[in-house]
C-alpha cells in the first residue's frame, strides 16, 4: 500500500491519537475545551471517509462517529451556553447547569457510543489495509472527487435558493469546508473560497446558538432575563450571516 491510502490511514490514526487524547482529558476534567476539541476529531474522521462508504470499514466507523457526534451535540450545546452566562456574570443560571454538564460528561464516558468507537477505530487500519490489498486503493481518486464534486453541488444549490433554510445551509457549508481540509488537493477550492466557507460557517454558527437559546428560554425561566438582548443579538446574527452567504455566492459564482 502507498501514496493516498498510506496517507489517509496516517491522518485516521492521528485524529485516533486526538480522540484518545480528549477522552482523557474528560476522565481527568482537566479543561473546558476537552468536548469541543473531541468533536472537532469526530467531523474531521467524517470527512475523511465520507468519501469511502463502499469500502470495508470506512462506513461502519463513520456511522459510529456520526453517532457519537449526535450524542455530544445537546451536551456542548450547554457548555457553550454555561460559558456565556459565566461570562455575562449571570453567576447563579451558570451555576445550576454545572451539575447537568457533570452528569453528561459521566454519561459520555459511559456510553456505548464512545467504547464502539474506540474499538472500531482500533480494527480499521487491518480492513483498511485489507480492502486496498484486492486492488481498491486505485478507485480513491475517483471516490474523492466523486463525493467533493456532490458537496459542491448541493451547496451550490443551496446558494441559488433565494428562500434557502439557514439550518440546512449551515450544515452544507460544515461539510464542504471539511471536506475541503481534508483533502485539500483534490477539492479544487481557491483559498478565498475556503475563506468564505469558514466565514459563511462561523456567522451562521453564531445565529443557529441564538436561535437555540430563544429556544431554551421558553423553558427555562431563569434565562429570561437574557431574551432581550438574544433577539437583538439573533437579528444581528443573521444580517451578518445572510452577508457571509451573499459573498460566498458570489464565490461560487466566479468558479
Amino acid at each position: 500500500m502507498q501514496g493516498l491510502g498510506d496517507e489517509v490511514l496516517r491522518h485516521v490514526l492521528r485524529i485516533q491519537v486526538r480522540l484518545f487524547a480528549c477522552h482523557a482529558r474528560l476522565l481527568a476534567n482537566t479543561d473546558g475545551e476537552a468536548l469541543h476539541d473531541l468533536r472537532i476529531a469526530l467531523r474531521q474522521l467524517r470527512s475523511l471517509l465520507r468519501p469511502f462508504t463502499a469500502i470495508a470499514g470506512c462506513s461502519d466507523l463513520q456511522q459510529r462517529a456520526a453517532e457519537l457526534g449526535r450524542l455530544t451535540g445537546p451536551l456542548r450545546d450547554l457548555e457553550v451556553l454555561q460559558g456565556y452566562l459565566q461570562q455575562q456574570g449571570l453567576s447563579t443560571a451558570a451555576q445550576s447547569r454545572q451539575p447537568l454538564l457533570q452528569d453528561g460528561y459521566a454519561q459520555l464516558l459511559a456510553s456505548a457510543a464512545l467504547a464502539q468507537l474506540l474499538q472500531a477505530l482500533d480494527v480499521w487500519p487491518q480492513r483498511w489495509r485489507e480492502a486496498l490489498g484486492t486492488g481498491q486503493r486505485h478507485q480513491l481518486h475517483k471516490l474523492i472527487r466523486q463525493r467533493l464534486r456532490k458537496d459542491h453541488r448541493h451547496l451550490a444549490q443551496a446558494l441559488r435558493d433565494p428562500a434557502h433554510d439557514r439550518h440546512r445551509l449551515r450544515l452544507l457549508v460544515k461539510r464542504l469546508r471539511y471536506a475541503t481540509e481534508a483533502y485539500p488537493q483534490q477539492s479544487g477550492l481557491s483559498k478565498q473560497a475556503l475563506v468564505a466557507l469558514k466565514q459563511a460557517q462561523s456567522t451562521l454558527g453564531d445565529w443557529h446558538d441564538h436561535w437555540q437559546w430563544l429556544l431554551r428560554a421558553e423553558a427555562e425561566p431563569d434565562l429570561q432575563p437574557c431574551v432581550v438582548a438574544w433577539h437583538a443579538a439573533m437579528r444581528r446574527a443573521e444580517q451578518q450571516a445572510d452577508l457571509a452567504v451573499q459573498q460566498l455566492a458570489a464565490t461560487f459564482a466566479r468558479r
